[in-house]
């Protein structure tokens, strides 16, 4: 926080003091360093063109940014979709495995009820059911 107020007043200071010049150069007629005040004219000069030309880039930077996170955002979604395809396989795997139905064999039940319902249903003598 200091150091930002140290850049501002130091600014103002710089502003201030080139308005001072100026004035104090309107009123003598002379021009102070006139090779160095050509230069730094050339340089600002160059500096305006280089901002020009960033503001010309930097307007192309929003619809890159928008199709580089439209394109990061697909490429999340696939892979997001193939671990999920994959866990989704495991799954199934795992639950085959435990299951009990993929080696399942069928053996005699130990209810005596059950045996009864069985010898019943299997009987061929039984006479046909009469009520109607």
């Amino acid at each position: 926080m200091v150091l930002a107020y140290a850049v501002f007043f130091v600014s103002l200071a710089g502003l201030v003091g080139l308005f001072g010049l100026k004035e104090w150069e309107t009123r003598s007629g002379r021009v102070s360093f006139p090779a160095l005040r050509g230069k730094l004219d050339q340089w600002a000069f160059f500096f305006k063109d280089v901002m020009v030309a960033l503001k010309a880039d930097a307007e192309k930077i929003p619809p890159e940014m928008l199709h580089l996170s439209r394109i990061l955002v697909h490429e999340i979604a696939l892979s997001l979709a193939s671990l999920l395809r994959y866990l989704s396989l495991q799954a199934h795997k795992l639950a085959e495995l435990v299951s009990h139905k993929r080696n399942f064999v069928r053996r005699a039940p130990r209810s005596e009820f059950l045996k009864k319902v069985i010898d019943h249903k299997n009987r061929t003598d039984a006479p046909p059911d009469q009520s109607v």
